[in-house]
């Protein structure tokens, strides 16, 4: 898989930090210590009832992230990857062209829902900025790019899972959906989906945040108010080019991530600690917890495939906070209809992994076999992504 992960982002020089570099050095190797030693990562595992072991729920809501490893086999492996191999060759030849590399109609270019993100080589194009409601207050540190480095790489693909079968198929990964059930209820309901690709050295950061924006003034709010996300890793994630989380800031309701940063005095939170994994691991993080990642200095790609899930009474009634789509109040008709993509899923990873016994979702009871995945499926997820719950 290394060697095709060259062909499709192609092996870049490490850039550092300049000035920076001896204390980033010091931080990745120091968080990368902490977060092996927290004690939230292994298989995933259920009890001979089917319920998700007490210790993976516990650790979860402690640190506000858990590791599941090995979750992804070879095969299903090699299969995302040739899938994102066929997207990163369908993307627009550059930002805001309609035609791919060999001139087909690009990704997105025919999509009325956003889909295509891109960023500066090594930017922060939203810390310290008004974007996305304002809730990346403090700006990274931007490493200089490469000389030869183009002006835009692409960030993520929204609503990858009607670009991607395999995605799709992992979305439907009845562990998976067991975890999303024992975290969230058996009525869990869709976030969004997004394919990150964090280039060799080229990869911009995300800055520090805090993903939730619609309950963080209710009377209700509790540590799972804003649902959580799925991050799986197709070829793993280090301390240079992965996610990093603070451990337990999901329970402290709506945090001053500026003011953090500035008492850190660097965007080098000391209590942070990066998510490690190997290749086919799977972290879920809290959306409420404080997270964040650096410009990618490595020479190794991050591919991570995005999906979150939330409660159902997080949702139901409740005007969504604007920044995935407009601001509308999400009645039982708009969730049952963003749920069908739960309901695709499942048929389509049963045609690829016909022995694997399917996940039944509660909400689609006598009716789950009513959208199997064929053509026609194919065509009705176009621009899904627009009914996404986002809160």
């Amino acid at each position: 898989m290394a060697s095709l992960s060259k062909r499709i982002f192609p092996e870049a020089a490490a850039v550092d930090y300049g000035a920076h570099e001896a204390a980033m050095a010091a931080y990745r190797a120091d968080g990368e210590a902490r977060a092996l030693a927290l004690g939230n990562r292994g298989p995933i595992r259920f009890d001979e009832g089917g319920t998700l072991q007490q210790s993976i729920v516990d650790a979860y809501w402690e640190h506000g992230f858990y590791v599941f490893e090995g979750v992804l086999g070879t095969q299903e492996l090699k299969d995302i990857e040739a899938d994102v191999a066929d997207v990163v060759a369908r993307l627009p030849v550059e930002k805001g062209a309609p035609l791919d590399r060999y001139g087909r109609t690009a990704i997105g270019a025919d999509c009325r829902a956003p889909t295509v993100s891109w960023a500066r080589p090594l930017s922060d194009p939203v810390g310290g900025t008004d974007r996305n409601n304002g809730r990346h207050p403090a700006k990274m540190i931007e490493p200089v790019a490469p000389q030869d480095a183009p002006a835009h790489v692409v960030q993520l693909v929204l609503g990858n899972l009607q670009f991607s079968p395999a995605c799709l198929r992992v979305y439907g990964h009845p562990q998976l959906l067991a975890v999303a059930a024992a975290i969230n209820g058996d009525d869990f309901v869709p976030f969004n989906e997004a394919l990150w690709m964090k280039r060799p050295g080229l990869g911009a950061s995300v800055a520090w945040h805090q993903d939730g924006t619609t309950h963080w003034d209710s009377p209700d709010l509790d540590a799972g108010s804003h649902g959580f996300n799925f991050m799986g890793q197709l070829y793993g994630s280090t301390a240079e080019n992965g996610v990093w989380v603070v451990p337990g800031t999901h329970r402290l309701g709506k945090v001053d991530v500026k003011a953090m940063v500035e008492e850190a005095g660097s965007d080098r939170l000391p209590t942070a600690v990066p998510m490690i994994c190997g290749p086919g691991d799977v972290v879920m993080c809290n959306r409420q917890a404080v997270h964040g990642s650096f410009a990618n200095t490595s020479t190794q790609a991050r591919v991570t495939l995005n999906f979150g899930f939330h409660r159902r009474a997080s949702v139901l009634g409740v005007q969504g906070g604007g920044i995935h789509n407009e601001l509308v109040v999400y009645d039982a008709e708009r969730i049952f209809e963003r749920s069908k993509i739960i309901a695709y899923a499942i048929n389509a990873r049963h045609q690829r992994f016909q022995e694997e016994p399917s996940y039944r979702y509660r909400p689609f009871d006598g009716i789950q076999d009513d959208y199997p995945w064929d053509e026609r499926a194919r065509a009705a997820i176009k621009d899904y992504n627009l009914l996404d719950l986002g809160i």
